[in-house]
């Protein structure tokens, strides 16, 4: 059972994290949606107001939740699950964050296209322009495109994670912690179904779905809910495993480095809600894979360290 004061802790925290990230949500909405947002012009670049809010305002919503909670509730400093852990192997748990959302991704991808072949793009006209703007045919341009989805493996962790540390801090460092007494499978679970939920501003407003869906707006919030769940597994996994968030910053921005990289190969316009990308029910099919495998194994979720555990020294409100 969840002690009395997390639960007031849980609630606080919520109550920030919504509140900071929809206000911003609202901010975008109120100024034209993700479409038709402000323009600004910051030294002859031209910048939205929605993509300087997404990963301030929004995206580090939950990790100022996690602050502010701790500092009205005089919960401190304890339990940040800052420090890495490297010892006895854990050092896998680092590395399946870094390459696992990558081959996810990958794997929903092809079987998207070959169930849909009619979507899969072999001449990458769109792409083609770009690398080879004279028309030539002498650029390899799927050794290109192997050689950047390498490369975004390989840096994307590291380029987005501080905005995905916004999230993590939260999700995976404030709230999973304080859902564990309910054991392992439910916090996860619980962790995933909030973090869908939190994203569904925006998902209604378009983002990763558009509005070009069968049942738009309402089914993307629902089929991202999937995807969270899922996502949740891996990133909890890692995160119990390895005793702190980085694993988890880490895999998420592995995700959101590469999780564009089919729209590369792409033509037409396939209902967002299936794929090709890993929101949608077939291109994220990997996620939903592993999280189904993760969910049935009776200790995927059970902590190996001490120091990943629920307790939380302070004092009650």
């Amino acid at each position: 059972m969840i002690k009395p004061q997390d639960k007031k802790r849980i609630s606080l925290f919520l109550a920030f994290a919504f509140g900071i990230s929809w206000a911003g949500a609202l901010v975008i909405y109120l100024t034209g949606g993700l479409e038709n947002s402000l323009v600004f012009d910051l030294g002859g670049a031209q910048v939205s107001l929605a993509s300087l809010l997404l990963p301030t305002v929004i995206m580090f919503g939950p990790a100022i939740a996690n602050v502010l909670t701790r500092w009205v509730t005089k919960e401190g400093k304890q339990n940040l699950y800052l420090q890495p852990h490297f010892d006895q192997g854990r050092w896998k748990y680092f590395l399946a964050a870094w390459v696992l959302p990558g081959i996810l991704t990958i794997f929903g991808m092809i079987l998207f296209f070959l169930l849909f072949p009619r979507y899969f793009d072999a001449e990458l006209s769109t792409l083609r322009p770009q690398i080879d703007p004279a028309g030539t045919g002498e650029v390899n341009i799927w050794l290109i495109v192997g050689i950047q989805t390498t490369l975004a493996i390989v840096i994307s962790p590291l380029i987005n994670a501080l905005p995905t540390f916004g999230e993590e801090f939260g999700w995976r460092g404030y709230l999973q912690p304080k859902l564990m007494p309910l054991g392992g499978r439910k916090a996860i679970l619980w962790t995933g179904v909030i973090w869908g939920i939190w994203h569904w501003p925006v998902i209604i407003m378009g983002y990763n779905y558009g509005f070009n869906y069968f049942g738009a707006p309402f089914l993307g919030p629902l089929a991202f809910l999937v995807f969270t769940i899922a996502a949740s597994a891996l990133f909890g996994w890692v995160t119990i495993k390895a005793a702190n968030v980085w694993p988890a910053v880490i895999g998420h921005g592995a995700l959101n480095g590469i999780a564009a990289l089919s729209l590369l190969i792409m033509q037409g316009e396939p209902d967002t809600l299936l794929g090709p990308t890993p929101v949608g029910l077939i291109g994220g099919a990997g996620f939903i894979i592993l999280g189904v495998i993760f969910f049935r194994s009776p200790h995927a979720f059970e902590p190996e360290l001490e120091a990943y555990q629920s307790a939380s020294p302070g004092e009650a409100d």
